[in-house]
Formats: structure tokens, C-alpha cells, sequence
């Protein structure tokens, strides 16, 4: 067992943000991810087949579900988003960068 920190080794270039697959099994995976003022790409919107928990844990984004609301997620707040909800993150924070905990299952 390694004991590790979620904050630490962030890239100081974060001109590309950072997934980073901390445990994954078949059924479940987790990851850490970085953005810095990163959204999602213009070509359409993420349609996942499997279920998103996703935290933020520094900094803050803005999500934008289709025919829904944007929800704004500030340090500690975290949303599950159900498979098949087409979403996109339409802000992250530049200062600080945005620290996520995404599960997904």
C-alpha cells in the first residue's frame, strides 16, 4: 500500500487539464482531475454510459445539463450524475485550479 496525496504532483503546465486514473476496477473508476479554466469541447456534449459522482475539492466549475439547469459546484460540493444525462462543463477556475474527484460506476 502507497499512501499518496490528492493534491499533490499537480503539473505546474496545466495549458491541457489532467485526468489521472487513481483506481479502477470493471465496474468502477476513479479519478483525479485538473482543469484551469477548461471546459468541455464544442463538439457536443459528454453522453456517458455510466453513472458520474463527481466532487470538487479546490476551486470551482459550472455545469450545464441539456434541456436543464447549470449547477454551480464550489470546493466541497459534489453531484451524481445519472448515465445518459447530457452534460457539459461550461467553466473551471483559473485561480486556484479546479481540483475534481470524479467515481465513475
Amino acid at each position: 500500500m502507497e499512501k499518496r496525496n490528492i493534491y499533490a504532483k499537480i503539473p505546474a503546465d496545466l495549458s491541457n487539464e489532467v485526468f489521472e486514473v487513481l483506481v479502477q476496477s470493471k465496474k468502477v473508476k476513479i479519478e483525479r482531475i485538473v482543469s484551469k479554466g477548461h471546459t468541455s469541447p464544442d463538439t457536443g456534449w459528454y453522453d456517458q454510459e455510466q453513472n458520474e459522482w463527481v466532487i470538487v475539492l479546490k476551486g470551482n466549475a459550472d455545469i450545464s445539463f441539456e434541456n436543464g439547469p447549470v449547477i454551480n459546484l464550489k470546493e466541497g460540493e459534489y453531484i451524481n450524475i445519472p448515465a445518459y444525462k447530457r452534460h457539459k462543463v461550461i467553466n473551471t477556475s483559473i485561480i486556484p485550479e479546479t481540483v475534481w474527484l470524479a467515481v465513475h460506476y
